[in-house]
């Protein structure tokens, strides 16, 4: 970049103009923080009593590789989720797969290779995730995460997540509409870059699932493995 040879009094003159735009822009990052605020105020208020839902969803995944980032992959389906710690994610497209816990046991199930990964949920809720436990009114957003307004308008706010203790993931982002708390997106970035968005659509809540929703039984044939919770 070339080297700008300015007068002092030219840069004194140019901070002297500027001036108003910066007060313009703290109070446009004000309201904006603030908006931002009553969506999260929002969004604790509207799951709080939430005991369950039913949705379908959308996913887009971006892995980052050893020469950056790959392309995107998308998969679509439905998913159940009940307090504590139950889910059911049900992929359809490209194609169908199973990840279904009970609260206990988190059950991985690849029918295309005849196999089911099996793995203990551990106390610590590794398998219910940042986005599900605030979904289901068992997180507090501002005392576990720092929360950034990115965008703040009428019909949508995008505010990022950033857990204030040692998490698996760097942040959470989610877009929800500020006058209701509805939740439209989520979107996680774990520790090594890659992210994953999930947009819900037909959300129901409170429609009381069937156990049998959140059990599984490997069919017959199929190669189960047993698998170690990350420490």
């Amino acid at each position: 970049m070339k080297r700008l040879h300015i007068r002092l009094s030219h840069v004194i003159g140019t901070l002297l103009l500027l001036c108003p735009l910066v007060v313009q822009a703290d109070d446009a990052a004000t309201q904006q923080q603030a908006c931002g605020d009553r969506a999260a105020d929002a969004v604790q208020a509207r799951y709080r009593d939430v005991k369950d839902i039913r949705a379908n969803f959308v996913q887009t995944s971006r892995a980052v590789g050893p020469g950056g980032a790959q392309g995107a992959s998308a998969a679509s389906g439905s998913v159940v989720l009940q307090v504590p710690g139950k889910m059911r994610w049900s992929y359809e497209k490209p194609e169908p797969s199973l990840v279904v816990s009970d609260g206990r046991t988190l059950w991985l199930y690849d029918p295309a290779f005849g196999e089911a990964q099996k793995l203990p949920v551990t106390d610590e809720g590794y398998l219910s995730g940042a986005a599900i436990q605030f979904l289901l009114g068992q997180g507090n957003l501002r005392e576990e995460f720092s929360i950034e307004a990115r965008a703040c308008e009428i019909s949508s706010a995008e505010l990022r997540l950033t857990p204030r203790e040692a998490a698996t993931y760097e942040f959470l982002t989610i877009w929800v509409d500020p006058t209701d708390g509805l939740i439209q997106r989520t979107e996680v970035a774990d520790l090594l870059g890659n992210r994953t968005l999930v947009e819900f659509r037909d959300m129901a809540v409170n429609q009381k699932p069937d156990d049998s929703v959140f059990e599984f039984e490997p069919p017959e044939g199929v190669s189960v493995v047993e698998l170690t919770p990350p420490q």
